[in-house]
This record gives structure tokens, C-alpha cells and sequence, in this order.
């Protein structure tokens, strides 16, 4: 089932909206701000660039968060899907396997 056009632009426009607002979102910022100072003063007299354990933890961190965040956008655009479909169907429509039993 094809979306208008106007509905994907809503939703796109949306899903802008609230991706610009969590980056920028106040509590989130602090926490960066934390993780930075934190990892800073962790590795503050580490070359990491010499220390291949390290880079291999940091590629399976960040991979490993790409793919949560894939999940929760991907569950997200199922829920908004569905959500969609519950919205433009006919809320007075009666189900095809009713409709011979009503007749």
C-alpha cells in the first residue's frame, strides 16, 4: 500500500522535528558533555592510536550502536506505519469475513 505524498512529507517532516530536538536536547547534551570529560580524562595520557585493543573495542562499540539505533528506527517506522494504516482505514468498514454472515 502506497502513502500519499502529503503523508510522507508529514512524516518525514516529522521525523526531522524530533531527530534536530533529541540532538539538541538539553538533558542529552549534559550527558555528552559527561561521556567527553569522562573519556578524556580516561585516555588523557594514552595514545590511542597505539593501542590496537582499544580500536578494535571502539569499532565494535560504535557498530554495536548502530545497530540499536537501526532496530529502534526501524521498530519506530513499523508503529508509525501502523499507525498510519489504523488511520485511514474506514473506522465503519465491515470486515470481508463478517460481510457474508451479515447478509
Amino acid at each position: 500500500m502506497e502513502f500519499p505524498s502529503w503523508f510522507q512529507n508529514a512524516i518525514q517532516e516529522r521525523l526531522d522535528d524530533v531527530s534536530a530536538r533529541i540532538q539538541f536536547h538539553p538533558d542529552l547534551n549534559k550527558h555528552r558533555a559527561e561521556e567527553k570529560n569522562a573519556f578524556e580524562a580516561l585516555f588523557a595520557r594514552v595514545d590511542t592510536t597505539q593501542c590496537p585493543e582499544f580500536m578494535e573495542w571502539e569499532d565494535k562499540h560504535h557498530y554495536c550502536r548502530a545497530l540499536e539505533n537501526e532496530k529502534l528506527y526501524l521498530q519506530g517506522m513499523r508503529d508509525g506505519a501502523k499507525l498510519a494504516i489504523a488511520l485511514m482505514s474506514d473506522p465503519f468498514a465491515i470486515p470481508t469475513e463478517q460481510r457474508g454472515k451479515a447478509n
